[in-house]
């Protein structure tokens, strides 16, 4: 019996299934199931389903109690070709997939849902043009793309990506359904300590109104600290130029009014983003369940269809308590995006370095700075970031003679990006020519990636639909900036790749325990267990991580530590 079968709704919507031999090809005659949970909980020995959408099919059996072990999401193998092919942004549907197969015109993508909080969408229910596909269509376009997949520059990397992918919206799907435990009322009591009583109406809360007055009276007049514009006329008038109400630009004024104005600030995001209003529209039954999504950025990172997940402060991080008798095992990669450098470059005294479960910055600083740890840093996240000007030229240089082909590994990506060449991660995932987004720069280059009104670098509004490029928006720039995005993607997209098989080897394990999976975000993941299974837990995540970098990078030395933390609440693991 073949282990891999492919399935499709049907017009009087049950449910085509068909094996599906090595070639892609149908191994045995279609059937028709009666419902699409049967059709899978009835073929208990099939280890991938070959289906059109993850997001369409699995949520449904997750409703009705069946997981399956593995898939391969058309879509998402498709996405990945397509810009394998240099055809980043063309219609990503099985669709438009099967329309270029057969010469057809090729329709557009159907818009994407918005958010709504708590909801499920209904099984193959149609999105805008969305229709269905029949099950010989989808089967065409699924042995295209393993021929496809067999043209590539390194077909069994790319292969591995298009299963690390497939995975990925597994996970997001589960994660999506389960939930991160959230209380309500300890949500509340931050609230109010923070913000004070809620007036009538929907006003500001008291806090706010108080921080308001004080703004106002350090400016003699009335002014809305809430509304950028009237905040830089105010400061115009006291006789301060400001470009804008970012907190970098503000804390260089030297004006009574600062104080208060950031206060303000910070606690009207977490009104807007995280506060009562979010918490009756986004927290259900004890559980906060946002919609992950599974590559959403050309990087390769996840993003969130609203609620914020990506963005959660840590105060109300408080809110984020394990059931009783139950612990969350907080999990964070250490120094990850160098270490991964350090793998796809094969310079062998940085995988010397990143081969120990020790601080890197350290031993770098150790070999090329003196010591100075804060300087090796500065020298690594500038080789990874473009930080390649000034002091960063000079530490650039150091890092240079005693790490050669890793800063000649991102050297290089920046020239392919300056010159409109396509720049691939170490599995193949593509970043498009001539495109990048500033959120995918890296913050711990000290880029100021957020606004202080609230909203993110794209100008979506924090923590809502938008929130870390749920819509992923490129800017051509001019080329040094194409080339400094280019320098960061092999490496911050090669970490991505890392992780999706971090989540699939944990997934697996979470399966044989009462422990579940229940957020990650780029280095991070959070596994909610009972508090006799911790330890094996945090075992597990550490042979997660060995086996991804085995099965990512191949062999090399480099290893990928966690700090773990065992907590009853998430704001106490950092």
């Amino acid at each position: 019996m073949t282990d891999r079968w492919a399935l499709a709704p049907a017009e009087d919507d049950g449910v085509d299934v068909a094996p599906l031999g090595p070639d892609g090809l149908p191994a045995g005659p279609v059937r028709r199931a009666p419902d699409l949970a049967g059709a899978v909980r009835g073929r208990p020995d099939v280890t991938r389903w070959v289906w059109r959408s993850t997001t369409e099919v699995h949520p449904r059996l997750l409703a009705a109690g069946v997981r399956v072990e593995r898939c391969y999401d058309i879509e998402a193998a498709e996405t990945l070709l397509l810009g394998h092919e240099g055809h980043h942004g063309e219609p990503r549907s099985a669709a438009a997939a099967l329309a270029r197969l057969r010469g057809t015109p090729v329709p557009p993508d159907p818009p994407q849902r918005a958010a709504e909080p708590g909801a499920q969408p209904s099984l193959f229910e149609p999105q805008g043009a969305r229709a269905r596909l029949p099950l010989d269509d989808l089967l065409a376009v699924y042995a295209e793309q393993q021929r496809r997949h067999a043209t590539t520059a390194h077909p069994d990397r790319m292969r591995l990506l298009t299963a690390a992918e497939s995975a990925g919206t597994l996970v997001a799907a589960e994660l999506n359904r389960t939930g991160l435990p959230w209380s309500a009322e300890v949500h509340r009591e931050v609230l109010h300590e923070l913000l004070g009583e809620r007036y009538a109406g929907g006003g500001e809360p008291r806090r706010l109104a108080e921080l308001a007055d004080e703004v106002s009276a350090a400016f003699g007049r009335r002014v809305r600290p809430d509304l950028p514009a009237d905040v830089v006329k105010a400061f115009a008038q006291a006789g301060f130029k400001v470009g804008s109400t970012r907190r970098w630009e503000l804390q260089s004024v030297d004006h009574p009014a600062v104080p208060p104005l950031l206060e303000y600030k910070k606690l009207y995001r977490i009104w807007v983003a995280h506060g009562w209003s979010w918490l009756q529209d986004w927290v259900r039954e004890g559980r906060f369940r946002p919609e992950f999504l599974a590559g959403g950025t050309v990087t390769g990172r996840w993003v969130t269809n609203g609620g914020g997940a990506l963005q959660i402060p840590k105060v109300i991080r408080r809110a984020v308590i394990a059931d009783p008798g139950w612990r969350l095992v907080v999990a964070d990669a250490d120094q990850m995006e160098p270490r991964v450098l350090a793998a796809v470059s094969r310079d062998p005294g940085l995988m010397e370095v990143a081969g120990r479960e020790t601080d890197l910055y350290q031993s770098v600083s150790d070999r090329a700075f003196s010591g100075d740890r804060a300087q090796a840093k500065i020298a690594v996240l500038g080789a990874v970031y473009g930080q390649t000007s000034g002091d960063g030229l000079k530490n650039l240089a150091a890092l240079r003679r005693r790490f050669p082909r890793a800063v000649a590994y991102v050297d290089e990506a920046a020239r392919a990006g300056e010159e409109g060449r396509l720049v691939r991660t170490w599995l193949g995932r593509t970043c498009p020519p001539a495109a990048g987004r500033a959120e995918d720069a890296g913050e711990e280059a000290g880029i100021p990636q957020d606004d202080p009104d609230g909203r993110t670098a794209a100008g979506h509004p924090a923590g809502h639909a938008g929130d870390q490029g749920w819509t992923p928006g490129y800017a051509s720039g001019n080329a040094r900036a194409r080339g400094r995005f280019a320098r960061n993607f092999v490496v911050q997209g090669s970490a991505a790749d890392w992780a999706l098989l971090l989540l699939a080897a944990l997934r697996r394990t979470c399966r044989d325990m009462a422990a579940e999976l229940v957020f990650f975000q780029h280095d991070e993941v959070i596994v909610h267990c009972p508090e006799h299974e911790a330890d094996a837990v945090v075992a597990a995540i550490r042979q997660a991580s060995d086996l991804a970098g085995r099965l990512t990078f191949g062999d090399t030395p480099v290893r990928f530590p966690f700090t773990t933390a065992v907590v009853e609440c998430y704001a106490d693991a950092k």
